[in-house]
């Protein structure tokens, strides 16, 4: 009788999902203090996404000539996830860097994770995920966070070299993010399983590239060049974290749990983010923002805890 090796239990599987999606959420929450770097260093606020997509896509198109199936793509592969992706990902560029510099670190990725509310109501008729009453709650706990880190968190990037945007306009951008995240989400969940976790991510950059690149000329915010090594230095970092690395894991939690609760594991980010703003900058909280960030983690653990739990 041949040995065989056990298949995975479904617990497991969900686990591990959970946790690739707690490790998105903590590579995100490098994406503000990296970010407000780069604005005290000067660097023009619509640059920034434009060039960590470009360095991404240098990488992309590099491993494809070692790889070239990585390029044998179909037509309707090209349309939903390179358009449609690809533009909802030059929006969450251009509009997360706004929250960042108008909301501050914690504001923006506190903003950004109202998105797991509309995962969760949206997953039900779009891929056909239950929408459980707990999915729900815990999305609304992680809206509640998101709400009291804005108002009890330092606004603005702090003394930038460069003119910021308004608080206002800041949470104008917060929330652009948080609904191109929410439909980016929703579409990985299709489209990772059909096409794979390379072939989306690739088609994603090359969009996001090419709307931007036609786009920011024609808004008068042409993509400037990183002026210093050190700038090229934050983008390199950002665009092998947040852009590679990030979504990677996150396309692997997407791969083995379903859109909601990936997007309430992935809420660590502002935790991350606010953890390392106060540490590198003059960014504060006071006692109600730390009470939304308890909010945010509460959700996330309960999630986590829920996930593992054996289905009947």
């Amino acid at each position: 009788m041949t040995a065989t090796t056990p298949q995975p239990t479904v617990r497991a599987t969900r686990l591990a999902g959970y946790l690739f999606a707690l490790g998105a959420g903590a590579v995100w929450g490098t994406t503000g203090p990296l970010s407000t770097a780069l604005y005290r260093a000067g660097e023009a606020i619509t640059g920034i996404g434009f060039w960590r997509l470009v360095v991404g896509l240098v990488g992309f198109i590099a491993y494809g000539l070692f790889r070239p199936q990585l390029f044998r793509i179909d037509r309707k592969a090209w349309l939903l996830v390179g358009l449609g992706g690809g533009t909802l990902v030059a929006l969450f560029e251009v509009a997360y860097q706004f929250g960042i510099a108008g909301t501050g670190v914690a504001g923006a990725a506190a903003l950004l994770y109202i998105a797991p509310v509309l995962v969760a109501i949206l997953a039900k008729p779009i891929l056909g995920e239950p929408l459980t009453a707990l999915r729900v709650a815990l999305a609304l706990v992680v809206m509640a966070g998101a709400a009291l880190t804005v108002q009890g968190g330092s606004h603005g990037a702090g003394s930038a070299a460069i003119p910021l945007p308004s608080l206002i306009e800041g949470v104008a951008g917060g929330l652009l993010a948080m609904l191109s995240y929410a439909g980016t989400t929703l579409l990985a969940r299709y489209a990772v399983p059909r096409y794979g976790a390379l072939q989306v991510l690739f088609l994603e950059i090359v969009g996001g590239v090419v709307v931007l690149g036609m786009v920011l000329p024609l808004a008068g915010h042409a993509p400037l060049a990183p002026h210093t090594a050190g700038a090229w230095t934050y983008i390199l970092l950002l665009s092998l974290g947040s852009v590679l690395a990030a979504n990677f894991l996150f396309f692997a939690a997407l791969r083995r749990i379903d859109a909601a609760p990936t997007a309430v594991a992935a809420t660590i980010e502002p935790v991350v983010g606010t953890l390392l703003a106060l540490a590198l900058f003059n960014q504060q909280l006071t006692p109600l923002g730390w009470l939304g960030l308890a909010m945010v983690v509460g959700g996330v653990a309960t999630g986590y805890l829920q996930e593992g739990k054996p289905t009947v």
